[in-house]
């Protein structure tokens, strides 16, 4: 059988073809073009496939044409090991699902109250996106019933078992039916995922993207580093290298807030992002940094699960993870949609060890060895840090109060006389809106936009 090239190649219900035309998707992704035509088979599949490899898209399309929207019930389930990773998912699948009347779709994830999520529940939706405690919660409340569940998909898998949710899924799998179609995605293959397959799938497909491999457009650097002086190494490597964006990564989360403190002391625009913070404090980080109101963000492993984002500029390793994927997985958030990324490291001598581990698999896949480089740790505060382009309004009106991008952009160039050209990205959630304003400009439209309306309504607006 011949693969793939492109979505009409595909035997699509008629339905989603206005969901792709909506995201102007055209050619297939190798993992769409490996996993579709299992998928739309009703074959269970295990895919090893990377983070912004199109393996979304591949599965929601998948169990979006299973969807009878004639008929009740829940009928698929996507469990994500984040929330951050269940919001982008469903915001995805919505836009897949464009062209899908009468479908309901319910994210249902930890750290938000529960009272508003089991009132959503009366009326079940017919697609459940969410994280395994919280939707276990709800199904042992009796709230949430997947016997009616036709597809299941585990997304990004072995992270779900690195935060110890394999219980919740076993749970969870034993709620639906026997006959559904389970569709495994994750990003590496240890011995615990497989143990998982082999118990939750049938006969399943296999297909295996390359995206652990440190891709050829990721320029590499290992550093020598002082323990002691790290964080100002850590400065000087972002004065040194200057890119546009960078995630930097840390082993431990309460690491992440002391880093952060030690960029901002120096002049950076850096925000932390780890497990402890509140769903509103996480998102308003991920949306500043998407935006270009911080150009440096610093977190933990745990917490960036849920960062999608294309043109990182660089990431760099505080300290070296303690297993080689997980160093390949951070280093693969850069140069990626066929942009050059840059991977530095900083490695102390208890962390050799690590370092070989890194460079033996870089070996295995024909790169090079390492080479260890110096750099002088900053002495003092320096000048000229680059600062974040655009700064971010928050505006607390959202989905719920009806309103829409195009409302704030016409209130921007209506009232405040700004110029499109000095406006950024705009997010809408259901309470609360961002916009991000060119950071020369972001004072003068604040103060216009609360001496004026939004929609012919006064708003309380706020710069964050």
């Amino acid at each position: 059988m011949q693969t793939p090239a492109t979505f009409a190649d595909l035997a699509l219900a008629p339905t989603l073809r206005a969901g792709l035309e909506a995201l102007g998707y055209t050619a297939l992704t190798p993992v769409q073009a490996q996993a579709l035509p299992a998928i739309l088979a009703g074959r269970d599949l295990v895919a090893q496939a990377p983070t912004g490899s199109g393996k979304t898209a591949a599965f929601g399309l998948g169990l979006l044409q299973r969807i009878d929207t004639t008929i009740g019930g829940t009928q698929a389930l996507v469990l994500c090991p984040t929330r951050e990773l269940a919001d982008q998912v469903g915001k995805q699948l919505r836009k897949l699902a464009t062209g899908i009347a009468n479908l309901k779709l319910s994210v249902l994830c930890g750290g938000i109250p529960l009272a508003p999520q089991l009132a959503s529940l009366a009326h079940p939706p017919q697609v459940v996106v969410g994280t395994p405690g919280r939707v276990l919660e709800l199904v042992q409340k009796d709230a949430l019933d997947l016997r009616g569940v036709r597809a299941l998909v585990l997304d990004e898998a072995d992270r779900m078992l690195d935060m110890g949710f394999d219980e919740p899924i076993r749970a969870l799998v034993k709620r639906t039916p026997k006959d559904r179609q389970t569709l495994l995605f994750s990003a590496t293959f240890p011995d615990a995922i497989r143990t998982l397959a082999t118990a939750m799938l049938r006969e399943p497909v296999e297909i295996s993207v390359d995206g652990g491999a440190q891709p050829a457009t990721i320029e590499t650097h290992f550093f020598e580093a002082e323990p002691a002086r790290r964080a100002p190494q850590l400065a000087a490597l972002l004065l040194q290298f200057n890119p546009a964006s960078t995630v930097v990564f840390c082993n431990m989360r309460k690491d992440t807030e002391e880093v952060m403190g030690s960029l901002a002391h120096y002049g950076f625009d850096a925000l932390a992002l780890h497990g402890d913070m509140e769903q509103r404090e996480r998102e308003e980080v991920l949306v500043r940094f998407s935006n270009r109101s911080c150009n440096v963000l610093v977190a933990s492993d745990v917490a960036a699960r849920g960062l999608d984002i294309d043109d990182i500029g660089a990431v760099v390793n505080f300290e070296l993870p303690t297993d080689v994927d997980t160093y390949l997985h951070r280093i693969g958030r850069t140069g990626r949609a066929g942009r050059n990324g840059l991977a530095l490291s900083l490695v102390a001598p208890n962390e050799r060890n690590r370092a070989a581990l890194v460079e033996a698999r870089l070996l295995e896949q024909g790169g090079a060895p390492i080479r260890f480089e110096r750099i002088a740790a900053l002495d003092g505060k320096p000048r000229g840090v680059p600062q974040a382009t655009m700064a971010t309004l928050r505006i607390d009106a959202g989905r719920t109060d009806k309103l829409r991008p195009g409302d704030i952009v016409g209130a921007l160039t209506g009232e405040t006389g700004l110029h499109k050209d000095a406006i950024g990205k705009i997010d809408v959630y259901p309470t609360r809106s961002y916009v991000a304003i060119a950071r020369a400009q972001a004072d003068r439209a604040l103060e216009r936009l609360r001496a004026g309306r939004i929609k012919g309504r006064r708003v309380r607006l706020h710069r964050l």
